[in-house]
């Protein structure tokens, strides 16, 4: 059974997520509003939940996914960070903002494309935010089918996915923002692999001056 929980209001940001958490617990995968648009969300612990993420957008399994957490402390958990990405989460996160680290062992494989590194976001939207806290690390990439735009709209986004392959639906009404700017930090020669919402001299002198 599918469940679409809609916010009753612009002005509010409250929602019972208690159905998001248990269909994350249960290996299951909700569609969830971040600061730039709607997200794909499972369990990365959990290799069947990532491996139906893949399934259903139809992406290539050598395509890493990004991961998102609530703060510096779930990165920690996942990542390894160095002087120059502690100043760069410091600096912009929460907000529009990737950023490529080193993978620690926790993570599985089929979540990096078995590489050694990871995608990590902490997106700057509450509902996120909330899932994040209470549930841990989830997949965050864009609720669409590979290669093509994602859409505003739940209910446009319902469309692309069989009925029973996300089980639940956050809808907080059109969300289309700016991309994230992607930053790979893995190593100390930092580079910009995509200038989306934050511009990369805004990201080199937060390094500098951090």
């Amino acid at each position: 059974m599918v469940i679409l929980l809609k916010r009753k209001n612009s002005d509010s940001n409250k929602l019972d997520l208690s159905k998001a958490i248990t269909s994350l617990l249960n290996g299951k995968i909700i569609v969830y509003p971040t600061d730039t648009l709607y997200g794909l969300g499972a369990d990365i612990f959990n290799k069947d939940a990532v491996k139906k993420i893949f399934e259903i957008k139809k992406r290539p399994f050598k395509n890493p996914l990004p991961i998102a957490v609530s703060d510096y402390n779930m990165i920690e958990k996942i990542a390894f960070i160095d002087e120059n990405s502690s100043k760069i989460i410091k600096s912009f996160l929460p907000g529009k903002l990737t950023l490529i680290l080193r993978k620690k062992d926790t993570i599985p494989n089929i979540i990096t494309g078995n590489t050694e590194k990871v995608a990590v976001r902490i997106p700057n939207n509450k509902i996120a935010l909330k899932i994040l806290e209470d549930f841990g690390p989830i997949t965050a990439t864009s609720a669409n089918l590979h290669g093509l735009k994602t859409p505003a709209f739940i209910n446009d986004i319902r469309m692309q996915f069989p009925l029973d392959d996300v089980a639940v639906y956050l809808d907080v009404g059109k969300l289309e923002g700016l991309p994230s700017t992607i930053i790979d930090a893995s190593s100390n020669d930092v580079k910009i692999i995509r200038e989306g919402a934050i511009k990369k001299e805004e990201i080199m002198e937060a390094i500098r001056n951090g």
